[in-house]
């Protein structure tokens, strides 16, 4: 294979790699084989650690070739994957990474369906022209020669000499690992390096979505971003999306088409959907969509009279009832849409013109309120809405099926398990749709008529028309009374030894501080750095500082595109963490920082969030319930918390305890272990109380229990 222009061998015959390539320091991490607290701990204490080359303050990138001499030269390099060696030479190409990634695409195709082809230009005296023309066939008999096709064609500039570098190692790497899974690898970091400016559907949100609309032949994603609503509509054989990133697109277009198994005919189109629709002339069996929300220059003005608004011309602030009626104009008639859409959109005063006719025309078949975190923005409980396109023979009085999935198998202050929340919304659809309407299930699901949601608002928000979930009968509230009962008999036994004050204590032992302590290797100091999300199926749970703050399990997952953290950073039984920020000032309050938590099994193995610290004691030299319970000394506190206008921020270094050996630490420790029992007991009790206070007043407020 002829030798790139720019490809030179280092001292050890590594090839080195591609001039101007940079790395952040997770990638960093990655290379040396150690966490990112690593990474930050060698550029404070060696003053010949590469520069920051770009990036930002907070986000950092490297010389890739400056961090690999410098790894080198201290021993730190570990043997790198070539697929991570590929990412390098993508990550860090000069013409930016989303463009060599649709050229590696286009290659990378050339080299599953025609990989003689391939090779034999690769070995041309102009490898540039001969890759070219050969790529030109291909790509018109995979995406059309028309306007709009998201893969351009290709010309010989596009390889210079950092894209044959970049090519022919990939090539490589799918000579071995495949051509599909070398794409899916590059195009999924990509996706995580940049979750912002892609923000694709989850994998499991995406399943349930084309689950709902059935198998379908033929498929349409107006808005199909990286592809994920596409991937998941097995079984089809026509896939049509649109795109209006162009680079987006083509990345899309190349990942449906590398797909193994996928479907027999790809048409991505490069086009603002609303504006300008390149699939005018396509009718789908299926539409799935995951618009942008909230878009106010969406076409308003200029779309007027378009034949699109069969159900009413949306307002301005409507954009999303804009794209459901673009995805009704596409499908066959009986055809089945599924929306990813706000939850603002069931209830907005200004779009309830366009609701009721949907309704009154029996287009809208089902709302569907999902937990918090299904998908970004993850703090919103998102809704589906499922839509079938009206044939000749329409039903007289239409029903609309109203589904609330926050609450299946989920308990107070735990994730929402996905399985659960999919078995429910899917059998509801399915005995909604074979039977035309859906017994009363409270609090979960049921059918109403349209006419009966035709008000003022047309609110179809599923809360607001679903009964409680739990009446409050004598039975129940019975059985929550006795638990209430019986968590105060035991938080009432556990209060004696949580009183009972260490021998050791009123001694005024010489006094030593968390930073000291760091020092003399007896703990390790760690902030946290994971981003917490939603609940996503699979994804690594994260502990949060108001996880610690009520004393409940991790809560949420890490966020699309914030790698796994390495093992060493992942909490370990016998950690103490505490939160650093608070509300409060001089005087007011306490914050959040007065909490402490010593991980146990429950707790381990997860990574840990933004604003809280780690503190890692050395069995042999402090008990971690000793040092959680002077972490949380009010005194500690006051002399080691500095005030923002509106914030405290806790500096764990200086937090004070005393130096007192080993087994007398343990015989605080009991003390302290002791404490926070009664304290979760304490909370527990709380919690049921407020269980069966709620069950009384909605007992009395319903039938179950009359006050006579």
């Amino acid at each position: 294979m002829p030798e790139s222009a720019d490809s030179t061998e280092s001292g050890d015959g590594v090839e080195a790699p591609p001039a101007g390539a940079e790395v952040t320091a997770a990638e960093i991490a990655r290379l040396a084989g150690v966490g990112r607290a690593a990474v930050s701990n060698w550029r404070r204490r060696h003053a010949d650690f590469p520069r920051p080359v770009g990036g930002t303050a907070t986000s950092p990138s490297f010389a890739l070739a400056e961090v690999e001499a410098w790894l080198r030269a201290q021993g730190k390099l570990a043997e790198l994957p070539p697929a991570e060696r590929v990412w390098q030479y993508l990550s860090g190409h000069p013409e930016g990474a989303a463009t060599a990634l649709v050229r590696t695409g286009c290659v990378l195709l050339l080299a599953a369906e025609e990989p003689g082809v391939r090779e034999a230009a690769d070995a041309a005296g102009d490898p540039a022209r001969a890759l070219a023309d050969a790529l030109a066939p291909v790509l018109d008999r995979r995406f059309g020669t028309g306007p709009g096709r998201a893969v351009p064609a290709p010309e010989a500039a596009w390889f210079d000499a950092p894209t044959l570098t970049l090519v022919r190692a990939a090539a490589e790497l799918a000579a071995g690992e495949g051509a599909a899974e070398t794409y899916a690898f590059l195009l999924g970091r990509q996706l995580e390096a940049h979750p912002r400016q892609y923000a694709p559907t989850p994998e499991a949100l995406a399943g349930l979505m084309a689950a709902l609309a059935g198998p379908a032949s033929a498929v349409l994603d107006p808005a199909c971003g990286s592809g994920g609503l596409l991937l998941a509509a097995e079984g089809a054989s026509v896939l049509h999306g649109q795109e209006a990133d162009g680079q987006l697109a083509a990345l899309t277009a190349l990942r449906l088409a590398l797909r193994p198994g996928g479907a027999r005919a790809v048409d991505v189109r490069a086009a603002d959907t609303l504006r300008a629709d390149a699939l005018a002339g396509e009718a789908a069996d299926a539409v799935l969509c995951h618009p942008p929300f909230n878009e106010r220059n969406w076409g308003h003005d200029a779309l007027a009279y378009d034949p699109r608004w069969e159900y009413g011309f949306p307002a301005r602030t409507e954009s999303e009832l804009a794209w459901v009626q673009h995805c009704l104009a596409r499908l066959r008639d009986g055809g089945t849409a599924v929306l990813l859409m706000p939850p603002a959109a069931a209830a907005r005063r200004s779009g309830r013109r366009v609701r009721a006719d949907l309704l009154r025309r029996g287009a809208l078949r089902a709302v569907v309120a999902l937990p918090p975190g299904a998908a970004p923005p993850h703090h919103l409980p998102l809704h589906l809405w499922v839509l079938r396109r009206p044939g000749r023979e329409r039903t007289a009085t239409p029903e609309l099926l109203l589904v609330d999935a926050g609450s299946p198998g989920a308990q107070a202050g735990e994730p929402h398990p996905w399985e659960a929340v999919r078995a429910t919304v899917l059998d509801a659809w399915r005995a909604f749709d074979r039977d035309g309407a859906l017994a009363e299930q409270p609090g979960v699901a049921r059918s109403l008529p349209a006419i009966d949601l035709l008000d003022d608002d047309t609110d179809l928000t599923p809360a607001r028309h679903l009964p409680p979930a739990t009446a409050g009968d004598d039975g129940q509230l019975a059985d929550v009374g006795e638990r209430v009962a019986e968590t105060l008999r035991r938080t009432l036994s556990l209060a004696p030894e949580a009183l009972t004050p260490p021998a050791a204590a009123g001694r005024a032992p010489v006094a030593t501080t968390v930073g000291e302590l760091a020092r003399t290797g007896a703990l390790t100091l760690r902030s946290g750095t994971a981003v917490a999300a939603g609940s996503r199926s699979g994804a690594r749970v994260v502990l949060t500082d108001h996880d610690v703050l009520t004393g409940a399990a991790p809560t949420a997952t890490l966020a699309p595109g914030d790698p796994d953290p390495a093992p060493d950073e992942l909490l370990r039984e016998g950690d103490v963490v505490v939160p650093v920020l608070g509300a409060g000032g001089p005087g007011g309050p306490p914050g959040v920082a007065t909490a402490a938590r010593v991980v146990d099994a429950a707790g381990a193995g997860a990574a840990l969030g933004r604003n809280l610290t780690l503190l890692r004691p050395d069995p042999d030299a402090l008990d971690p319930w000793f040092l959680a319970g002077f972490l949380r000394a009010t005194a500690n506190h006051r002399q080691a918390s500095s005030y923002a206008s509106a914030a405290t921020r806790l500096d764990v270094r200086r937090i004070r305890l005393p130096r007192l050996p080993l087994a007398e630490q343990r015989e605080y420790g009991t003390r302290f272990a002791a404490v926070a029992a009664f304290e979760e007991s304490l909370r527990l009790a709380a919690r049921l109380g407020g269980q069966l206070v709620q069950g009384l007043h909605d007992g009395l407020t319903g039938p179950a229990l009359p006050p006579s």
